[in-house]
């Protein structure tokens, strides 16, 4: 008998069904993660998977949901095998649903292997620096908060704000600035419980762009079951490393909404009756979400790179809500939509002041040790000056409301003058404007020649010499 035979065991001992969940009684070897087929009759059969075994009794999570199912006409078939994703090369250009089957009725992929869609950790050792710059074309984050290869760099959004539209332009211009390497990079989008307009304007975005040959999309819906969102991001991970470090291709992840995701990890929490942590979410929030950022990265040995962008809603703007606070312990950074900016009419409405990269200077101006011109060497010193003297600009608009512009010194004023025309022409830019990295810095120059060379203290004087263009100094 073939022995993958013997791992298959099927039960119609069901004891009960809640929610997404199922419980099977009088079962033997089932393992942990474990695949389960569920079959009602005549009707399609449905996925799931063990969540938790105590004695001869397994927990069940079912993908498809349970609506219609009942005990006693409900088979369940443990294969004795972990979720799995079918990978291909012929993914690019593709769009899936949350669990990988093909949701844009072209033909079936036959996969060269399956993965498991948990992945496999990687040896910290092995572990390579993040180091290579990555060009959005936006210049909120290209020149002040630079994303590298291999970085998990989330954006922190809110109800109403434009991140849908921020991840649609991120998908079409991205790419690494240079020519040689640009036919190795990819887009894996995973999309959670967004609505059907939202599915079907990514798929037109794409489109039009010619950006959906170079993507691999992964769509669940919100009335698609809650479940599905919990192995989404997950199976778009396992397309992503494939795509790494099988095809040493250099992949940009963008995972949205992971707040869907948390509320969905809420459910099914709540279903098992688990003792709730912070807000009602699960205690062990900060254990599951770091099982998805942390598979972002390089290898040593290995030319491909995976880079995760994950977008979240904070509920009522709050930063120290659950999600985005134990997504800021994970990641390297956040880039945080203003809603004041918004407001205002700026796209991006990125607040660069409590924005962060923390990998930015790894991945910008001149590599000390081998002298390579990463983005330019003027770029870590002119973006130092632009947030200091952003932020003195922010002070001064402060003491305008209290006291009046009257009551500012002539630096106040050129301060205040500089921060609104920053906001103007180099944070806000049209959502189908891309600019490569030396145009980022060329408007950052320009925006410096409102101040008094006198409050330029961060550029060195070498610096300054050779990028400060004289006939555009005041007076």
């Amino acid at each position: 008998m073939d022995p993958l035979l013997k791992t298959i065991r099927e039960y119609k001992s069901i004891e009960s069904i809640s929610g997404p969940l199922m419980l099977v009684e009088g079962v033997e070897g089932v393992s942990y993660g474990e695949l389960v087929e569920i079959s009602t009759g005549d009707k399609k059969n449905r996925l799931g998977k063990v969540l938790e075994v105590y004695q001869d009794k397994a927990l069940v999570q079912v993908f498809e949901g349970t609506s219609g199912l009942n005990a006693s006409d409900t088979k369940v078939r443990f294969t004795g095998k972990g979720v799995r994703f079918g990978v291909s090369p012929k993914m690019l250009g593709r769009i899936f649903t949350g669990l990988g089957k093909v949701r844009d009725r072209g033909p079936e992929i036959i996969p060269h292997y399956y993965l498991d869609i948990n992945g496999s950790p990687i040896n910290p050792v092995r572990r390579d620096y993040p180091s290579e710059f990555i060009q959005t074309g936006i210049s909120a984050i290209d020149g002040l908060n630079s994303l590298v290869r291999g970085q998990k760099l989330p954006v922190f959004s809110g109800a109403g704000l434009p991140h849908n539209i921020l991840a649609t332009q991120v998908v079409k211009q991205a790419k690494i600035p240079s020519e040689e390497e640009e036919s190795a990079f990819a887009i894996v989008f995973a999309a959670m419980g967004i609505t059907f307009e939202e599915a079907e304007f990514f798929q037109k975005e794409f489109t039009e762009a010619g950006a959906i040959e170079r993507c691999v999309i992964f769509i669940n819906l919100a009335d698609e079951p809650a479940i599905e969102r919990i192995a989404t991001p997950r199976v778009a991970l396992t397309a992503a490393e494939y795509l790494a470090f099988e095809l040493n291709m250099h992949v940009v992840v963008i995972l949205t909404d992971m707040t869907n995701y948390a509320e969905a990890l809420r459910e099914i929490s709540a279903a098992r009756n688990e003792i709730p942590g912070r807000r009602g979410y699960p205690s062990y929030l900060y254990t599951d979400l770091s099982t998805i950022y942390e598979r972002a990265g390089k290898i040593k040995g290995k030319k491909g790179s995976v880079t995760q962008i994950p977008i979240l809603t904070m509920p009522e703007d709050d930063k120290t809500h659950p999600i985005p606070d134990l997504t800021g312990y994970i990641t390297e950074g956040q880039i945080i939509l203003s809603r004041q900016l918004h407001l205002k009419g700026i796209y991006p409405p990125i607040d660069i002041l409590t924005s962060l990269s923390r990998l930015r200077d790894k991945g910008i101006g001149v590599d000390r040790k081998t002298g390579k011109e990463l983005t330019r060497e003027d770029h870590p010193s002119i973006a130092s000056q632009l947030f200091a003297s952003y932020a003195r600009g922010k002070e001064a608009e402060e003491l305008a409301v209290v006291l009046g512009e009257a009551s500012l010194t002539e630096t106040d004023i050129a301060h205040l003058s500089f921060a609104r025309q920053l906001e103007k022409e180099f944070i806000s830019q049209k959502t189908d404007e891309e600019r490569t990295i030396k145009q980022t810095l060329d408007i950052g120059w320009k925006l410096l020649h409102l101040l008094p060379v006198s409050e330029i203290k961060r550029i060195p004087p070498e610096i300054m010499e050779k990028h400060w263009r004289k006939d555009e100094t005041e007076g």
